[in-house]
């Protein structure tokens, strides 16, 4: 699939953002072309070699009925809470991998209740912080908000 400038696109475990540009460059003596992302969280640009478009799961962002779904998943309770931190880790990896926004509403949902009733691992605590910013960058595009009311309207919605 090959997107323009001005897209809105998600990058699976990295978050979304807009194509800014398509360049071409040089990389060890072989000249590729890139889309040129600027990520509205973090103010990061990202360079994505056309060519791997398809492998890496990009998409585009989701519209305003999906967000829906989205917001629902996040006030849903949360599921698996008895299974060991180590499957449940390789489980949520699983989901993030996907670049599925479902999934990843999923994730953040079960690891920040986790967070608030009994505590998150090390590793946990980083995915969960990776989980939001990917949810974050697309609520702020597909809401078109800042990155302030993303984070208060995740919150609200998955402590409610």
């Amino acid at each position: 699939m090959l997107f323009r400038i001005g897209d809105k696109i998600v990058y699976p475990m990295h978050g979304a953002g807009v194509i800014e540009a398509i360049e071409e460059r040089e990389v060890l003596g072989e000249k590729q072309q890139y889309y040129v992302m600027k990520m509205p969280v973090g103010n990061m640009q990202v360079m994505i070699p056309l060519q791997k478009v398809s492998n890496l799961g990009i998409r585009e962002v989701i519209d305003l009925e999906a967000l829906e779904t989205v917001l629902t998943i996040l006030s849903e309770e949360e599921t698996d809470l008895s299974i060991s931190w180590n499957r449940r880790f390789r489980k949520n990896m699983d989901k993030m991998k996907t670049g599925d926004i479902y999934e990843v509403a999923r994730v953040v949902r079960d690891l920040m209740r986790r967070e608030r009733e009994k505590g998150l691992s090390t590793g946990e605590r980083k995915m969960l912080d990776n989980a939001r910013q990917i949810l974050i960058s697309e609520l702020v595009l597909v809401k078109e908000i800042d990155q302030e009311q993303a984070t208060h309207l995740l919150d609200e919605v998955v402590n409610s």
